[in-house]
């Protein structure tokens, strides 16, 4: 951080304010302490009957990968808005919401994932700038080598060992 967006300074310092434990970058002329918190990436698990779609990534990172539709929530929307939002944006498929079937924890990269099971509403999808390719799977086609991320992975092989019908639990994890 070069500037205080609350004065403008050019002289925010990385210190422990007063009263805290963690460094924060703290403007010394006003006073403003700017937090730094993770964001949330927000997705859906579509399925049609037994099988899953997938998206092969049109956009780094991971260009070309396998992937489940999801991103960064926005503000002022809810998690399940921000699922619904990036499934429309990456496959324009339509599903009834279900549960919050994974939240994941990537301390390392500052994101909590929070996965939401779907059932497409109907078969219809089309790519878009962020995915060249989308595809239904059954679980013993998906792609496991060609996924785009750990935490796709960690979501399909959760949602995956549930009996049916699915009635998933959240899964707590965390990537380090």
């Amino acid at each position: 951080m070069r500037f205080c967006s609350a004065c403008g300074s050019a002289r925010v310092a990385w210190v422990i304010p007063e009263g805290d434990h963690r460094e924060r970058w703290v403007c010394p002329d006003c006073g403003t302490i700017h937090y730094s918190n993770p964001k949330i990436v927000c997705g859906v698990v579509p399925l049609w009957g037994d099988r899953v779609l997938l998206a092969r990534r049109g956009i780094e990172p991971r260009l070309g990968k396998w992937t489940l539709p999801a991103g960064f929530m926005e503000n002022g929307e809810s998690v399940e808005e921000g699922a619904l939002r990036e499934l429309w944006e990456e496959t324009r498929a339509r599903v009834t919401l279900g549960p919050l079937v994974a939240v994941i924890s990537v301390p390392h990269i500052h994101q909590v994932h929070m996965m939401f099971l779907g059932e497409l509403i109907e078969p219809r999808w089309e790519t878009t700038p962020e995915s060249t390719e989308i595809a239904l799977f059954a679980p013993r086609e998906i792609p496991w080598d060609q996924l785009a991320f750990r935490t796709v992975r960690l979501t399909l092989e959760h949602v995956l060992r549930q009996p049916e019908p699915l009635r998933a639990p959240q899964l707590v994890s965390a990537i380090r």
